[in-house]
């Protein structure tokens, strides 16, 4: 079996090759220029040299297309596109370009070359908007509250679109917020564990966060990346909500992190209102029934066993260079 991982760099495409590799696979990545990407995070795994790398550029339906005619990979994961919901406010059309057009060209490439291509989209929960105290499944009304989360919804629906007119095998990945050692420190919660690691070290630093009154649902991304494979291997495609089914602050994460470390929170954060988004969700909670009967996929780490790992990492880093 031959994978191509459409933005094997990040933290889940990492995990996604490190997986997909002791499983069998062969594996190619991509980055939009291969040249020069670090892939840091393979390096950090040990997989760097097991993968194939190449340039392909997501949102261009010609290097999407010569890819997949020269590799033919018998499944596709795309994890490509912009990743950050804040970064989405001040760039909208790079996040529609990057997560829309380019799942466009991704099912239409698949549509064009008629090989039967197993398509895992990588959707995620910000589509949901505000949960409230509902915990969305697979059949709850998207209300998309930044241009990341409308990209992300259209994508989903184009996915779905392709699978009922052209009968691909097309799914997506509904994911709520996962996280990992890999994760770079623009990401709230890296930001949070490093802070607190160079607070334990010395540094007299204040952190500054934004709206901390933020509920969400946490996992481990080596337990998702396992959700993504275990949805092209059924029979039918479908699309599948992945997430612990737990739901806690952002306040409880920060108190978490820093009690990690022998610190109170309260004495080195402070709310800054300035870095509050235009809208944001309060409340995301989910329902993964689904997931859990339909694949067999339970989530193996706890958020607590997430933000341990987290701080673990992070502080050994700062043990080894003593910054």
């Amino acid at each position: 079996m031959r994978a191509l991982i459409c933005g094997v760099a990040g933290q889940d495409g990492s995990y996604l090759a490190d997986l997909l590799l002791k499983k069998g696979y062969e594996v190619v990545g991509t980055s939009r220029d291969a040249m020069v990407a670090s892939f840091a995070n393979l390096d950090q795994l040990g997989i760097r040299r097991d993968v194939q790398t190449t340039s392909m550029a997501i949102n261009d339906f010609r290097s999407v297309l010569t890819v997949v005619q020269k590799f033919q990979p018998d499944e596709i994961y795309n994890l490509a596109g912009q990743t950050s919901v804040g970064l989405s406010f001040d760039q909208p059309v790079e996040a529609i370009e990057s997560i829309a057009q380019g799942t466009l060209n991704m099912l239409e490439v698949i549509r064009f070359v008629d090989r039967p291509i197993r398509f895992y989209n990588a959707g995620s929960s910000e589509c949901f908007g505000d949960t409230g105290n509902v915990s969305a499944t697979e059949s709850t009304a998207f209300q998309p509250r930044s241009p990341y989360a409308v990209a992300k919804a259209s994508a989903h629906w184009l996915v779905r679109n392709y699978r009922e007119s052209y009968g691909l095998f097309a799914c997506t990945g509904i994911l709520f917020n996962h996280e990992s050692v890999l994760r770079p420190e623009r990401f709230v919660t890296q930001k949070i564990v490093r802070a607190a690691a160079r607070i334990q070290h010395g540094s007299r630093e204040t952190l500054q966060l934004g709206n901390i009154d933020i509920w969400r649902d946490w996992g481990w991304s080596p337990d998702y990346v396992d959700a993504m494979w275990r949805m092209l291997q059924q029979k039918q495609p479908d699309d599948f909500v992945i997430a612990t089914g737990r739901t806690i602050s952002l306040e409880s994460f920060v108190s978490q992190a820093f009690a990690f470390y022998g610190l109170n929170w309260e004495d080195h954060v402070r709310v800054d209102k300035a870095l509050f988004r235009p809208s944001d969700i309060r409340v995301s909670s989910a329902n993964p029934g689904k997931a859990r009967e339909v694949l067999g996929w339970v989530p193996q780490t706890s958020v607590e066993g997430m933000i341990k790992k987290m701080c673990e990492a992070a502080g050994a880093i700062k043990r080894v260079t003593g910054a």
